[in-house]
């Protein structure tokens, strides 16, 4: 048996290079690989990076999809169904709406494919393959190994991608993850963790490592014994994490001495009622974003906020108020995304109850581009885009680089060289995102959905658009 992987890109415009920081380690592939049994011959395409040679012989199309890559996995579902190939799918969007991905594949999973892929595997070979396959509960990621093999020859950003736990205990109203995780984070084994970056270590060519988390301190405790566990390994590191952790100096201390350059935090806005109309009022506790920040650069670790905007509180003047704040503060590194409804999510039920979606399906309609706003406030969708794209050219501009440079703790000289790098990527790349497409402009026809019954376990399912699994 012959298994084809495939890794989706958002979108792409004949002739026309893909956004460069987009091209980081697809890990979700990696792990599918590492759940395949060895006697299947497994082969790997990356969208972002090559061409999918569609006509190559294989028996079975894996496709792992996200909302903004839905159009371009249903393309590439299309491409395979037209040459006979059977498609599973799986990832966030199928699990957030199932009603809609099954009729793009002959089978989908929903949650997470660690209990659910040998079985599938398994039927597929005896020709019993099922519709759906639903992971039952979370499962354990504690023998969890990605197979990095698939990387090979792939020309992706020079950062190692390691899982430590998966998804996050927050209840951020906007967050995809919350809605497919309910919630819940799951751990992976310490050591297991420890023994994947001694083999990327030994293998050479990856100088930082980057712990895909949601937020690699939600249990402080467990963060502490892992953060304790990579002090020997001498790496260097960065994660995403919850702004309370500004807010401890021994764990500040620690996770310095176990390598970390920097965490990525979501400040999301500076207007508190914004904030708890997010679900993340407790961004505001203990001193506030001046004084996190400030702690942050206590401990030299460098800071990542992100801001999203478009929420019922957000003023003309909130946009400018932001760029202010970050090089008032010398913040390493921001992002001004406009805030988008993912399926499934209560941001995304609350804006269809009210009728304010510009768009039924945003991530499959041809009008839609990224970077659009595809619902309605107070504040109109283009002015919301065109402030997010002036944000970023004034704070990635040369004024605010070297205004930041100036006075940044960048504690070495290869840290120096990459806020340079970063900064001036995210100056070129500020408005190049936008407009940009979702799925392939040059696909040809149209998307071919699977002619199998529609599986009765969804139509018992409520109809209404995005509900959770």
């Amino acid at each position: 048996m012959k298994l084809s992987l495939v890794f989706p890109c958002m979108g792409r415009r004949p002739g026309k290079s893909y956004v460069r920081s987009w091209q980081m380690e697809p890990l979700p592939a990696a792990h599918l690989a590492g759940l395949t049994p060895n006697d299947i011959e497994l082969d790997f395409h990356d969208d972002r990076m090559e061409p999918i040679p569609f006509d190559a012989p294989t028996d079975l199309v894996a496709i792992t999809a996200e909302t903004y890559t839905a159009k371009r996995a249903y393309q590439i579902a299309s491409e395979y169904r037209r040459r006979g190939v059977p498609v599973v799918m799986g990832g966030f969007h199928p699990t957030l709406v199932p009603e809609e991905a099954v009729s793009y594949a002959e089978a989908i999973v929903i949650g997470e494919a660690e209990a659910v892929w040998p079985e599938l595997l398994a039927d597929f070979r005896a020709g019993r393959m099922k519709r759906v396959y639903r992971s039952p509960t979370r499962p354990s990621l504690l023998g969890a190994s990605p197979d990095r093999r698939i990387f090979a020859g792939k020309n992706y950003l020079p950062i190692a991608l390691v899982e430590a736990g998966r998804g996050c205990t927050r209840h951020c109203d906007f967050c995809s993850i919350q809605s497919a995780f309910s919630g819940t984070q799951s751990m992976r084994d310490i050591d297991l963790v420890v023994e994947e970056i001694r083999t990327i270590q030994r293998q050479g060519g990856h100088k930082l490592f980057f712990f895909v988390d949601d937020n690699i301190i939600a249990y402080v405790d467990r963060a502490r014994r892992l953060f304790e566990a990579l002090i020997p390994l001498g790496i260097r590191w960065v994660s995403q994490a919850s702004l309370n952790m500004a807010y401890d100096r021994e764990l500040l201390a620690l996770m310095k001495r176990s390598g970390c350059m920097g965490v990525l935090i979501g400040f999301e806005s500076l207007e508190q009622k914004n904030l708890e109309e997010m679900n993340k009022g407790f961004n505001r506790m203990q001193g506030g974003f001046a004084e996190a920040v400030r702690r942050l650069h206590e401990h030299q670790l460098l800071l990542y906020a992100t801001f999203v905007f478009g929420y019922d509180h957000d003023e003309p003047e909130s946009f400018q108020r932001t760029v202010e704040f970050g090089i008032e503060n010398d913040v390493f590194m921001m992002a001004f995304n406009h805030c988008t409804p993912f399926p499934g999510t209560p941001l995304y039920q609350r804006l269809a109850a009210r009728g304010r979606l510009l768009y039924e399906k945003w991530w499959l309609d041809e009008r839609y581009r990224y970077g659009e706003v595809p619902y309605r406030t107070h504040l109109s969708p283009e002015l919301i885009q065109d402030a997010c794209v002036r944000a970023r050219k004034q704070f990635y501009g040369p004024r605010s680089i070297v205004s930041r440079l100036c006075r940044t703790n960048t504690p070495n000289l290869e840290m120096l060289r990459n806020y340079l790098f970063i900064n001036l990527l995210l100056r070129r790349e500020a408005s190049q995102r936008e407009g940009y497409p979702l799925g392939d402009l040059g696909f040809k026809g149209e998307l071919i959905p699977t002619s199998l019954p529609f599986p009765e376990e969804l139509s018992a399912r409520a109809p209404a658009l995005g509900g959770a699994a």
